[in-house]
């Protein structure tokens, strides 16, 4: 299992990367190693308009696999910046390389503080029984 280690994670096996700073802050959302893998083969993925505001644990994706859907929730609030337009034409990516070029959405944070509230890579390895 794979849990890099500058993340935050979130209950439902999300993770969020930082990026940028101050004003320009945004965070980087995905589907972790041990979610995907959970799932099984990717075959279909939803994702938020971009554009749309997010409360936390609003919906944000809608992830279809061979073994089961399920329904990753917004680890914080904020706006949907951008989406990952490649897991339109191939969504097994999100398989291949889920903290790469498996990502979900780019958010604009409503609280950069919101992040504080996620898990380590110990704690997130810990709740999964690793």
């Amino acid at each position: 299992m794979n849990v890099p280690e500058p993340l935050r994670y979130s209950e439902d096996h999300g993770w969020v990367a930082q990026e940028g700073e101050g004003r320009e802050r945004l965070v980087r959302v995905g589907l972790t190693d041990f979610g995907q893998d959970l799932l099984g083969e990717v075959e279909f993925v939803e994702l938020p308009s971009p554009g749309s505001r997010l409360g936390t644990g609003d919906l944000m994706a809608e992830i279809e696999a061979r073994k089961a859907t399920s329904e990753l929730y917004a680890p914080l609030a904020g706006r949907v910046v951008a989406v990952n337009g490649l897991l339109a034409e191939t969504p097994e990516v999100l398989n291949a390389d889920p903290y790469g070029d498996g990502w979900l959405c780019l958010l604009a944070p409503e609280d950069g503080g919101q992040l504080d509230g996620l898990m380590d890579g110990a704690a997130y390895v810990r709740f999964v029984g690793g």
